[in-house]
């Protein structure tokens, strides 16, 4: 794992911007948020055992550029970081590429692995469950760049009513990076090229992506919320000392009575 996250580190530091993945992919990023402006992108693994990376990446990037300040501390005049979300491939199929395809314009990143960890071929199945599955991580950013037309579904015999709910407008931004195999190796490659894309993109926006300032207010407010449920608790009918926003006053009480707090 160590040696594949370190081999993808030295790639980084010594391969041309043509050729540097993690550069590149940082560059992506911030052309699709920044100039573009689609505040979200996927994370599609098509390997089952990839299930918790995009959960992993949307740590790695929203809590690191998650910003509204540049390092000197001048406020931006652009949106920074992206809204990250995913899940693998066949997953998301049924759940929110609809969106991707006919909706809203969501850059996405999939992932293929070429040799199967489990692979099953089944008497009657023209290929194996390894290909089926590879089958979809080719064709689905396929139908994502390019689309369908209504000339095409025209001359394809489509009924004239269902052109409009057919036609795909195409044009939808996609990465596929292939790996031969999933093993250590790689998953440490993939965790060290997603960290290197979340650091090009700071250092592009001029943040700082090794602070989480942002977490720490609503901390500091839990703090003072569980000083007050620690007397609540302790002293009945006592009234609340430290006063909050009215909403949150409001449900904190009706939170301490419908937990037996005798208020």
């Amino acid at each position: 794992f160590l040696q594949g996250a370190h081999a993808v580190d030295r790639h980084f530091l010594t391969a041309d911007l043509p050729h540097n993945v993690p550069a590149l992919l940082g560059l992506f990023g911030v052309w699709n948020a920044s100039f573009l402006g689609h505040a979200s992108r996927a994370l599609l693994p098509y390997a089952q055992a990839l299930l918790r990376f995009p959960a992993h990446i949307q740590q790695v990037d929203m809590e690191s550029n998650g910003k509204r300040v540049t390092l000197d501390g001048t406020a931006l005049d652009f949106e920074a970081g992206e809204i990250n979300f995913g899940e693998p491939g066949t997953n998301g199929q049924h759940s929110f590429y609809q969106l991707m395809h006919q909706g809203r314009v969501v850059p996405a990143d999939f992932i293929g692995v070429a040799a199967s960890q489990r692979g099953v071929e089944l008497p009657g199945e023209p290929v194996s469950n390894h290909d089926e599955l590879m089958s979809n991580f080719f064709a689905q950013p396929d139908a994502l760049a390019l689309g369908k037309t209504a000339e095409e579904l025209r001359a394809e015999g489509c009924p004239e009513p269902l052109v409009p709910h057919r036609t795909f407008p195409g044009n939808r931004p996609s990465n596929m990076l292939l790996l031969p195999r999933l093993d250590a190796y790689t998953t440490g490659q993939l965790l060290a090229l997603f960290e290197h894309r979340t650091v090009v993109e700071g250092f592009v926006w001029g943040i700082n992506s090794f602070d989480q300032y942002g977490v720490e207010l609503g901390k500091v407010l839990a703090t003072q919320v569980r000083k007050e449920l620690q007397a609540a608790r302790a002293a009945p009918k006592a009234a609340l000392s430290r006063s909050f926003n009215a909403s949150t006053d409001a449900l904190l009480l009706r939170y301490l009575k419908q937990s037996g707090a005798k208020l």
